[in-house]
């Protein structure tokens, strides 16, 4: 086959599914809630959470220091968790899975969804065990925490290889700095945030 022809079916491959995302994640947002208030809300965030994503993919990494980013995003899930839902909170870290699939592909979709998700499991757990009284440091430190060993794991299989598992020490330091300089973010801006998506 030709090699435009080729080009030309990749392209409408990609077009395809996209289109198909976006109906899919219109789907999504609408299940969840009937509210059209709440879905604007939550498209909202989930726009602020790529963006953050986004620019924090184009900050470079430290030299011998794993490629791990501050997950600034993680504020906004951790918000919703706290004062929206925690339904919603694990709804827009899927969201933002698929909108890094279109945007970075499937290794960065299937590194922020195993990732995401884990992390997002582990504060739901931590809110459910100790309410809304908990640290927002100590809050971030385990969905930092929780983030990196998803991560950790997911890249030990698309490789399929443990080689690197010797850096978790480090990584488990790394999420426990991360994670407590985004919990002080949350603190700060909670308050902003509780008159923007009231």
């Amino acid at each position: 086959m030709p090699k435009i022809y080729k080009n030309m079916i990749n392209e409408l491959s990609s077009s395809v599914l996209r289109n198909a995302l976006v109906y899919a994640i219109g789907g999504i947002m609408s299940h969840i809630s009937n509210n059209t208030k709440q879905i604007a809300l939550l498209g909202l965030m989930l726009a602020i959470m790529i963006v953050i994503s986004t620019f924090e993919h184009l900050l470079p990494t430290i030299p011998g220091l794993p490629p791990v980013k501050l997950g600034l995003a993680n504020i906004i899930v951790m918000f919703a968790a706290i004062s929206i839902g925690k339904k919603e909170a694990l709804v827009l870290t899927i969201l933002k899975s698929l909108f890094i699939f279109l945007l970075r592909g499937t290794v960065a979709s299937i590194m922020s969804i195993c990732g995401g998700l884990i992390s997002v499991f582990a504060i739901i757990i931590l809110l459910n065990i100790f309410g809304k009284n908990i640290s927002y440091v100590l809050l971030s430190i385990g969905g930092a925490l929780a983030h990196n060993i998803g991560q950790l794991v997911a890249a030990s299989l698309i490789l399929s290889t443990i080689a690197f598992m010797y850096t978790t020490p480090l990584i488990v330091i790394l999420g426990v700095i991360t994670g407590g300089i985004t919990g002080v973010l949350l603190g700060a801006v909670m308050p902003v945030f509780s008159k923007i998506f009231k």
